[in-house]
């Protein structure tokens, strides 16, 4: 019987990151602003697009590309057969308060595109060729049930062999990350094993790793 299973993670958190429970990249600043130029510059990612983003986007840019460097799992070749789903509790708030303040000057267009939350789900799969299903919920706190099983309901479609999930929330400099890869599996646990997964995942006391 077919199951689910999780292939690799990524979170980003206290201005640290870690990927499949290894902290990679830590630093002392309490600006999340220089937090994530400073991460963008010691992971090599030449990518020059980055710079034009807001936070939210930069953090989904950031746990996706350390996420796939890091895969475990080879990759579809079909663009289409992977989707997107993400979710988060302040929506574009972040954004949409910078714009608001930039409005009562003169209005930036730059801050403008990024005024929705699924523009991150756009940036992502422009960067990885992401062609699949997509889709970003509004949600109080993290909720696995609701990510899981729409996740589960998408790879059981035909075609769909991988999906990317997870919470990405920023609010000013508030960060909390949790990005997922989960895909079929002969071997893969029950939907409610899944739940349980992320859920212990995304609670760990990341603090006291690697410290």
């Amino acid at each position: 019987m077919m199951g689910y299973k999780i292939s690799g993670y990524c979170v980003i958190r206290n201005f640290s990151i870690w990927v499949n429970h290894e902290r990679c990249i830590q630093s002392s600043t309490t600006s999340l602003e220089e937090f994530l130029v400073a991460a963008y510059t010691q992971i090599n990612m030449n990518y020059p697009r980055y710079y034009k983003m807001d936070s939210l986007s930069k953090v989904g840019i950031l746990a996706a590309e350390l996420l796939w460097r890091d895969a475990k799992i080879i990759r579809p070749d079909s663009p289409e057969s992977i989707a997107v789903i993400l979710s988060n509790a302040h929506a574009s708030l972040d954004t949409d308060v910078r714009y608001w303040e930039s409005a009562k000057k003169q209005a930036s267009p730059a801050l403008f595109v990024y005024t929705l939350p699924n523009i991150v789900t756009g940036e992502i799969c422009i960067r990885h060729n992401l062609k699949g299903e997509n889709a970003f919920f509004i949600a109080e706190r993290f909720d696995p049930v609701l990510l899981s099983d729409y996740a589960g309901m998408v790879l059981d479609q035909p075609g769909t062999k991988l999906c990317m999930g997870g919470w990405l929330d920023v609010m000013n400099d508030h960060h909390d990350v949790f990005l997922y890869l989960m895909e079929k599996s002969e071997d893969g646990n029950s939907a409610e094993e899944i739940r349980a997964t992320l859920n212990t995942i995304y609670q760990l006391d990341y603090g006291k790793i690697n410290s």
